[in-house]
């Protein structure tokens, strides 16, 4: 087959502002498992976005901009729904900024010939297809935005800022989460920023550069700023799309404020979607009770949700932006705080 017949179908990002799902999450609330989660997950999340106290950080891990979710976190951000964000590389990079750039995830289908893909530079994200080609285009774009900065360490939420003042000039994809959060001033930490497409533009970039000054990220700097945007809020919420680092990341916080000796609580509200299991001891399903004997996360408002990504986080996001709770929300604008905090 040639390239332009595989890559063919894209994939299309779901719309939850033309989506009321209220009635479905409150059927759910009757039945039991993980409906009955999912709808428990709703009413929590709700009451973060009425509490006017409440800080929201969305943690994001797993293939979710590509399977259709961009436009759903983007919402979360426009309208006020979540104040920072956590999130492993790939779905910043490999997904948001690549889509950004004008490139597409096309649908695809695990039952194909892997070594045909390979041989026609097409990566496969399981039924989700890439052309590697554009995407080491996206490699490149990060390589020139790192030369065209001063050479220093920046943390990835600055780099990342960098990301959204080049799309402001040119992206082609206003549903872009980056171009999104650059306006809102919503921070977006990406801890392992290297383990992405950003890592080969940097790894590019340092190359390039030998022994010249060059950029360089630091991870430790993103971990002292969300610690400040903890102290600085108080009260915070968590909801987290998957686990892995941006989890760990996220609740660890809590524990930092406590080492630099600052009075900060507990997150007060935590909901995981997840389709981990725990027994095995792995980060990604151990669960917020878990975190609790941590001191990270309170054990009044959790709700663990065993469910995939692509069918929860749509319900939950809509049902909470058709209940409105968030339209009397003020922006926290975290990203400028964080500048000042510097000045």
């Amino acid at each position: 087959m040639k390239t332009e017949e595989i890559l063919r179908s894209v994939v299309d990002q779901i719309d939850i502002t033309s989506l009321d799902t209220r009635p479905v999450v409150d059927a759910f609330s009757g039945m039991a498992f993980q409906a009955r989660n999912l709808a428990r997950a709703a009413g929590i999340y709700d009451r973060m976005l009425a509490d006017g106290e409440c800080s929201i950080i969305l943690c994001l891990a797993g293939s979710l901009f590509s399977a259709g979710l961009k436009k759903v976190v983007r919402d979360l951000v426009r309208y006020d729904m979540v104040d920072a964000i956590v999130s492993t590389g790939a779905i910043i990079v490999d997904q948001d900024f690549f889509e950004a750039l004008g490139f597409r995830h096309y649908q695809g289908t695990p039952d194909v010939d892997d070594e045909m893909l390979r041989k026609q530079m097409i990566d496969r994200i399981y039924d989700t297809f890439i052309d590697e080609e554009e995407l080491r285009e996206c490699d490149m774009t990060i390589a020139a935005i790192a030369d065209s900065l001063p050479p220093r360490p920046y943390s990835s939420q600055e780099f990342i800022r960098e990301m959204g003042k080049y799309l402001e000039r040119e992206g082609k994809d206003n549903d872009s989460v980056i171009m999104e959060c650059f306006r809102k001033e919503v921070p977006v930490f990406v801890p392992a920023f290297s383990d992405s497409s950003a890592g080969f533009g940097l790894l590019y970039h340092q190359h390039k550069r030998g022994k010249e000054p060059k950029v360089t990220i630091d991870s430790v700097r993103d971990f002292l700023d969300l610690t400040r945007i903890k102290i600085a809020a108080g009260e915070t919420g968590l909801l987290m799309i998957g686990g892995g680092v941006p989890k760990n990341f996220a609740q660890d916080v809590v524990v930092a404020a406590d080492l630099l000796e600052e009075n900060s609580s507990m997150h007060r509200y935590a909901i995981q979607i997840t389709v981990a299991d725990e027994r095995d001891g792995g980060l990604s399903g151990s669960t917020l009770k878990e975190a609790h004997s941590w001191g990270k996360v309170d054990n009044i408002a959790e709700q663990m949700v065993f469910a995939e990504a692509t069918l929860a986080l749509p319900l939950l996001a809509s049902c909470a932006y058709h209940r409105g709770s968030w339209k009397r929300r003020k922006p926290k604008t975290y990203a400028r705080f964080l500048r000042e905090e510097d000045i």
